[in-house]
């Protein structure tokens, strides 16, 4: 049994448009290099409130926790924007029985938010890197995903567009492919027999 694992940020759902937004919130022109500076960390665990904390620390903005829990709201309303495109290509992969899984770098309280979309139901596992305390593309996280479903690492094959975590899941004995878009992917996924 072939699966195939799906990254979620530019690959499920568009990008965020909502920095501007939180910079508004948080009363500063620009969020940008503190939001990211953090987002590993995050992506590890770091509680939405921690996170926050040290994005309005490093522009000078006491963040507590009702300002934390906007933020983290409107941050995650940022990315729950799914590709049409994206998601009729997983609605075409399950209906041909290809057993799919999400392994995403983001903080829990996210994962639990995409736990809710109507997408998912088309994916056996959902797998979120703050529920595992590891990120892309850290040897362990591919260690872990193999074992939630089950299966050895030859048996997947991981979409994401970034790269540095495709080759990671290379480097883990899975398949990889960089993310290009729904065309390429569907042309390399019959290429590969999947469709």
């Amino acid at each position: 049994m072939r699966w195939i694992v799906f990254d979620y940020g530019e690959v499920i759902s568009h990008p965020s448009e909502e920095l501007p937004r939180l910079a508004a919130l948080l009363g500063v022109a620009d969020v940008g290099e503190a939001y990211w500076r953090h987002r590993d960390a995050y992506d590890r665990g770091l509680s939405d409130e921690a996170y926050w904390a040290r994005v309005g620390a490093d522009l000078g903005v006491d963040v507590g926790p009702e300002l934390a829990g906007r933020l983290a709201e409107v941050d995650r309303a940022g990315w729950m924007r799914p590709s049409e495109e994206s998601v009729a290509l997983i609605g075409e992969l399950a209906a041909a029985g290809v057993p799919l899984a999400l392994l995403s770098n983001a903080a829990s309280s996210f994962g639990r938010a995409v736990e809710r979309q109507a997408w998912t139901r088309h994916f056996r596992h959902l797998v979120f890197s703050g529920d595992l305390g590891v990120i892309k593309p850290d040897p362990e996280v591919w260690r872990l995903l193999a074992e939630r479903l089950g299966a050895e690492p030859g048996d997947c094959v991981f979409l994401d567009d970034r790269q540095v975590n495709v080759d990671g899941a290379v480097a883990a004995g899975m398949s990889g492919l960089l993310w290009r878009g729904v065309a390429d992917a569907r042309e390399r996924l019959v290429g590969l027999g999947v469709l």
